[in-house]
């Protein structure tokens, strides 16, 4: 399991203002990642996608996940077992809405993609980063 960090005022590489944000993203991209909001479950563009490529960012851009490491979880949302670099996002502890949670975050821009699980025996990590497709971008092999 990666390393997680108790919430910091930590500044970005990729800094905007909440009205810059609303500018270049959709209603819903911006509730989810700017405001950690969930869609809702086996709705995603990317839920059940097996095209190979590279999951990034929606908001800045920067590389998260491989398809390699993407599997069927099924549980609604699409499944990672590790981010693509292993300092590709940021792990946040969680423990909105009565729970304990460990909030997966863009690195270089500090947004909301989901959340991970140490509940996936069946992979090289045991972890389950279940991310919004909304908040995430693939670029397909040779694309």
């Amino acid at each position: 399991m990666f390393k997680k960090k108790e919430e910091t005022d930590r500044t970005y590489e990729v800094d905007k203002t909440d009205e810059q944000w609303r500018e270049e993203l959709s209603p819903e991209e911006y509730n989810v990642l700017r405001e950690a909001g969930t869609e809702r479950a086996f709705t995603g563009e990317y839920n059940d996608t097996k095209t190979l490529g590279v999951y990034s960012c929606r908001a800045c851009g920067n590389e998260l996940f491989r398809s390699e490491a993407k599997f069927d979880s099924h549980c609604g949302w699409p499944s990672f077992y590790e981010p693509s670099e292993g300092d590709a996002v940021d792990l946040i502890s969680d423990n909105s809405h009565f729970m304990r949670r460990t909030e997966v975050r863009c690195r270089r821009c500090g947004s909301h993609l989901g959340h991970v699980f140490e509940d996936a025996p069946q992979t090289p990590t045991g972890d389950r980063f279940c991310i919004n497709s909304v908040s995430i971008r693939l670029e397909p092999a040779g694309g």
